[in-house]
C-alpha cells in the first residue's frame, strides 16, 4: 500500500488526523483505536475489545436467550408490513411562516 499524507487538524488543545473510510473498513476500526508508540513510529490498531453493533434480529435473539419472557410474537410484529409504508411526508407549512426567499447579493466592493 502506498503512503498517504494526512492533514493534522487542531481539536481543542490536541491534534488529530482523519483516516480514510476504506482504511477504517479494511481494518475493522469502529469508535476506538489503540495507539502504541514504537521505535518505528506511531502504530494505530483496532480496539478488539469493543463489541460490534447487533442487528435488530440479533438483539431480539440475544434478549430472548437471556430472558424468561416469551418472544414468540416477535415474528408477527416483524412481518406487520411497517417496512412497506412510505414515511416521507411533505413538510408542513405553518400559516404564520412566509416562504423563505434568498437573494444572491453582489459581493463586489462598492466603488
Amino acid at each position: 500500500m502506498d503512503p498517504i499524507e494526512l492533514k493534522v487538524a487542531r481539536i481543542g488543545n490536541s491534534r488529530g488526523v482523519r483516516l480514510p473510510a476504506k482504511t477504517l473498513e479494511r481494518y475493522g476500526i469502529g469508535d476506538r483505536v489503540i495507539m502504541e508508540e514504537t521505535a518505528e513510529g506511531i502504530l494505530l490498531r483496532p480496539d478488539r475489545t469493543a463489541t460490534p453493533k447487533l442487528t435488530w434480529q440479533d438483539t431480539a435473539r440475544a434478549m430472548a436467550a437471556t430472558s424468561d419472557e416469551s418472544w414468540s410474537e416477535w415474528d408477527a410484529v416483524a412481518s406487520d408490513g411497517l417496512t412497506d409504508i412510505t414515511w416521507d411526508h411533505p413538510p408542513v407549512r405553518r400559516v404564520a411562516e412566509s416562504k423563505a426567499e434568498y437573494l444572491a447579493r453582489d459581493k463586489k466592493k462598492p466603488k
